[in-house]
């Protein structure tokens, strides 16, 4: 049986069931169609309603090569909407002490430092400048380690030493000058929380965010844990439809790239954010560094975040592409909503950004 013909077979399972008066936010979107069309087998959907997840749903099949439905507790790859809730972790630490938001990391880095050349003499690199991408600093993103293939540590990576197959992390253009996407800059955060508290990244990122804010399906683990492969995980897809060979691949870059998580879970930070920046809570961050985190630093981008709109369209958001996933964050400020759509398939970003479309509409969000 082809994927497509699973894909329907298995179409309405649910995760979680809204409630009886909130009608279907894709009511009247012919997502089946979209999915054939797009060769998306997979796609987990939750919607964020006056601060609290109202719905929240699977479509389709975990993989191609079996039957297995996604539900609203199939795990994904975030991608690159792993640096907003890493970022959170940051600043967690930034606003006790342990580091200043604008302090040379390079005080605080033992394991590793950033090089020193002609470009920071001047301007060192900051907190501030890797959580809002205008440090200097190189490497756009990360390609991943396909399975079977040997990881680097991340000093490797960060030095672009075998077996990292990206280049060198360094400081090119001096910091603070402009606005330049860096998943490098977050790899350096990593390494940054880690050689303050000795203590492995994914721990560190369950203590400070996802326990504290109930995001129980949620690991920054590279790899994946044996015990949540398969049953728990959808496997990334080709553009062509076809299964990634060795199911996905593994993101050493943790905090750049490394979160496998859920909609639902995406929406409990997403949440918190929201509270947080209103003063209704302070679990991660206060009232004022979640302000912080949302004020534009560098053209729209705040600490960790892409942010637009003013008032009651003010907003959030954050897309993630990795081998065979593709997903996107949006959440409102003041109004409280948003959404979070995760696809195994590098075909999902077209087809999420159409979701997103629809859920806006249906749900009347303020732009």
């Amino acid at each position: 049986m082809s994927w497509t013909r699973r894909a329907l077979c298995f179409f309405l399972l649910a995760g979680l069931a809204w409630p009886a008066d909130l009608p279907d936010p894709l009511a009247g979107f012919d997502l089946a169609a979209r999915m054939r069309e797009l060769k998306v087998p997979g796609v987990s959907v939750a919607v964020i309603d006056n601060g609290a997840i109202v719905w929240a749903r699977g479509y389709g099949v975990k993989t191609a090569a079996s039957p297995e439905p996604v539900t609203a507790e199939t795990l994904f790859q975030a991608a690159s909407i792993s640096k907003p809730v890493a970022a959170m972790a940051a600043l967690h630490m930034a606003q006790h002490g342990n580091f200043g938001l604008d302090e040379e990391v390079n005080r605080h880095l033992k394991t590793w430092k950033v090089p020193e050349n002609e470009f920071t003499r001047d301007k060192k690199v900051t907190l501030r400048g890797l959580l809002s991408h205008s440090a200097g600093l190189t490497v756009h993103g990360f390609p991943g380690y396909a399975a079977g293939a040997g990881l680097p540590s991340v000093v490797q990576i960060l030095d672009g030493l075998p077996p990292a197959n990206t280049k060198p992390v360094r400081v090119d253009i001096a910091p603070g000058a402009e606005w330049r996407y860096s998943g490098g800059g977050y790899t350096v955060m990593q390494q940054l929380l880690v050689d303050r508290f000795g203590a492995p990244f994914p721990e560190l990122m369950r203590r400070i965010v996802l326990a504290r804010l109930g995001m129980s399906h949620s690991t920054y683990q590279q790899p994946l844990p044996a015990g949540q492969t398969g049953a728990a995980a959808a496997a990334a897809h080709q553009a062509d439809g076809n299964p990634l060979p060795g199911q996905w691949h593994t993101y050493p870059e943790m905090a750049a790239a490394g979160l496998w998580t859920t909609p639902s879970d995406l929406a409990r930070f997403a949440i918190e954010l929201q509270k947080s920046w209103a003063g209704q809570s302070e679990r991660v961050i206060s009232r004022s560094m979640a302000r912080e985190m949302v004020t534009r630093q560098k053209e729209n981008y705040g600490l960790g975040v892409a942010l637009a709109g003013q008032g009651r369209s003010a907003r959030f958001s954050h897309g993630g592409s990795n081998a065979g996933f593709r997903c996107f964050l949006v959440a409102y400020l003041e109004a409280a909503h948003g959404a979070v759509v995760m696809t195994n398939s590098d075909n999902g970003s077209r087809l999420a950004s159409e979701v997103v479309g629809v859920i806006a509409r249906s749900r009347h969000w303020p732009d």
